[in-house]
């Protein structure tokens, strides 16, 4: 008789034996768990009902839901600064040189009250002016003496409250009171003169 069949069970079945399974797939299994659970992360939007395509997640969504209360003032003024500042101050607010100071830091915006900051775009500024330190020699226009009352005060009040400024916010009431102090004329205001307001 051979040492194969020596070996062999007699009921001619085969047998199991233990072996351990290789590392690399291990590591492998490993690496793609967590690739798949990073990329679940990022992207599933954790099953909120409220997440549907296009949008990748509930932060991009909570952009596009109607807003009430100050989330709409904040969002209405963020879309007046960018439609009408922003072109200048850029979109961050740190300006762009040669055509428009910064407005984050500004002690211009930073005001305890709203009535020296409305003059600026209900007026305009003609003249040297100096801005967070930096000395600027440009012209504005009355850039807000055509907007509504509510308008102006939620894009003041968007200014005053982003890149890292934290001031009061303003009323429509606000500008329509300064606003009648101002009257139907304005003419542009140098910084001496805008310095002479009261706050």
């Amino acid at each position: 008789m051979s040492e194969d069949k020596k070996t062999m069970p007699p009921t001619g079945e085969p047998t199991a034996t233990r072996s351990t399974a290789p590392m690399w797939i291990i590591v492998v299994t490993l690496i793609l768990l967590f690739v798949g659970g990073y990329y679940f992360d990022q992207h599933s939007g954790w099953f909120d009902a409220k997440v549907y395509a296009p949008y990748a997640s509930a932060v991009t969504l909570e952009d596009y839901q109607p807003k009430s209360g100050e989330a709409a003032a904040r969002a209405r003024g963020k879309a007046v600064y960018e439609s009408v500042c922003g072109i200048c101050h850029g979109p961050d607010g740190l300006g762009k040189p040669g055509q428009a100071p910064a407005l984050a830091g500004s002690e211009w915006v930073l005001t305890k009250g709203a009535n020296r900051l409305a003059h600026i775009p209900l007026m305009g500024i003609a003249g040297p002016i100096t801005v967070a330190g930096k000395d600027w020699n440009l012209n504005m226009a009355a850039m807000g003496a055509a907007l509504p009352d509510d308008d102006l005060a939620a894009v003041l009040s968007y200014i005053r409250n982003s890149w890292g400024n934290q001031a009061g916010t303003i009323t429509g009431d606000d500008i329509k009171k300064i606003r009648a102090a101002v009257g139907q004329n304005p003419q542009p205001m140098s910084a001496d003169q805008l310095m002479k307001i009261p706050e």
